[in-house]
């Protein structure tokens, strides 16, 4: 008999490791995305023409101020983001309008999309798992309301539920730290428990919450810039 339960007891370890797995990679796929799109390369206006002409730009962002353009920013594939600044917008007549967009893209199988203000989650929760640009958008989401879920449904080693609360809202990263150590380091062997120690409290972790989420941002910031140089 003990055999079999601790068959079913490796099944169930082997799935939960899996389920694990798989949001991790979603998240941190919908992670990468989104740091790559908020640090586009700037490109002039006639770049984005020649782009489009060619058929590599894929979905186009753009911001209205009153019947001009004040902002465009495109993909060329959900790791490539180029945009044009205020600046080479002033071109030839000085204007550069929405039909104007429309025309140099040539046909309707360019997604855009109106950009009218800050999107994304409330005061307390992150924005980026719910504003990921591309196909792949909703799952990230969904990976993250999960996470989020088995977080409270769990007894965390860390931290208890306030302190992964605010990780997970103010600390931005929250979800992927909570699928890589919780409730032991994803790298640990099958029998291996890690030390026990002293759990964060509310207090705690929120300001450690807060540290991570300007260090976390300064990161994004850095890779995303190098990332997109990098690919040009």
């Amino acid at each position: 008999m003990a055999p079999e339960v601790l068959e079913v007891r490796q099944g169930w370890r082997v799935v939960g490791l899996i389920v694990r797995c798989v949001l991790l990679v979603v998240l941190l796929w919908g992670a990468l995305v989104t740091v790559l799109s908020f640090n586009p390369v700037p490109r002039t206006q006639g770049e984005f023409r020649a782009a489009a002409a060619a058929g590599r730009v894929t979905a186009v962002e753009f911001k209205e101020q009153g019947s001009d353009l004040s902002y465009v920013r495109w993909t060329e594939g959900p790791l490539v983001w180029r945009w044009i600044s205020p600046r080479p917008l002033m071109e030839n007549s000085g204007v550069y309008t929405v039909t104007d967009l429309r025309r140099d893209l040539g046909d309707d199988s360019v997604r855009t999309i109106s950009v009218r203000g800050n999107t994304g989650g409330g005061r307390f929760l992150p924005s980026w798992p719910f504003d990921v640009r591309g196909p792949a958008a909703v799952w990230v989401a969904v990976a993250w309301v999960l996470t989020f879920l088995i977080m409270l449904g769990s007894t965390p080693r860390l931290g208890n539920r306030w302190a992964w609360f605010w990780m997970f809202g103010i600390g931005q990263v929250g979800a992927i730290l909570f699928l890589l150590l919780e409730p032991r380091p994803l790298w640990f062997r099958a029998g291996e428990r890690p030390a026990a120690r002293r759990r964060l409290g509310g207090g705690f972790g929120f300001l450690t919450a807060v540290g991570v989420g300007m260090i976390t941002a300064g990161v994004a910031v850095a890779f995303g810039q190098l990332v997109n140089l990098a690919v040009g």
